[in-house]
């Protein structure tokens, strides 16, 4: 497929060829919503600990006696009902990572990358002609290119210029090409491109090439 190709300030400047394989492919809600969870559910530290009866400080003595006080029977000040006391079912370290087959993983990737060519959120430009940081040039880059709301900016590589230029625009995040995951298309309106980073994810994510 062709995809147009656009200059810094938005003008169109010719068209570039994309792999159909990463950029054309069907919806798959179901890959699409396990890649999000997984990946999601692998950032979670699981460090979140509560401390059981047996764990709290204290509550050796017995409070009262057994008999003839006319209150409740109890046999420690550590029972979870008491105040201080230890926490029932509470939340103890635990690995939250889940696992997905590899193919699903980069069919749910290329689901999203194809569902921003449909919803006309893919912006492919030359480059962004930024040698030093400049986070005006950068909100004038976006705003000429038609970007007004959440966007992700990828290059092939990683570069500072653009990084730094971007970092303080709300709702702007900047990535290298190799980097791209399914959370960060779903969190973000436009999806920003160099022509480079366009080559490199179709490296990354195109058909294979069987060697005869």
């Amino acid at each position: 497929m062709e995809l147009p190709l656009r200059s810094v300030r938005g003008e169109v400047v010719g068209q570039i060829e994309a792999d159909d394989y990463v950029w054309a492919v069907p919806f798959n809600a179901a890959a699409v919503h396990q890649a999000m969870v997984r990946q999601q559910a692998n950032a979670r530290q699981g460090t979140a600990d509560t401390k059981t009866r047996s764990e709290v400080s204290g509550g050796g003595k017995k409070p009262r006696p057994q008999k003839y006080t006319g209150r409740s029977r109890q046999g420690s000040t550590r029972a979870p009902h008491w105040s201080g006391g230890g926490v029932v079912f509470g939340p103890h370290p635990r690995d939250y990572r889940q696992d997905m087959p590899k193919k699903m993983r980069r069919l749910a990737l290329r689901c999203v990358l194809s569902s921003k060519v449909r919803e006309e959120r893919l912006v492919v430009v030359e480059g962004f002609d930024v040698s030093q940081p400049d986070t005006k040039a950068m909100a004038g880059i976006l705003g000429g290119l038609g970007v007004n709301k959440r966007a992700l900016v990828v290059t092939r590589d990683p570069e500072a210029a653009v990084y730094m230029s971007a970092r303080n625009l709300p709702g702007v995040k900047t990535l290298p090409a190799s980097y791209l995951n399914v959370v960060d298309l779903l969190e973000h309106d436009y999806l920003v491109m160099t022509r480079d980073a366009v080559a490199r994810a179709d490296d990354i994510w195109g058909r294979v090439k069987v060697k005869v």
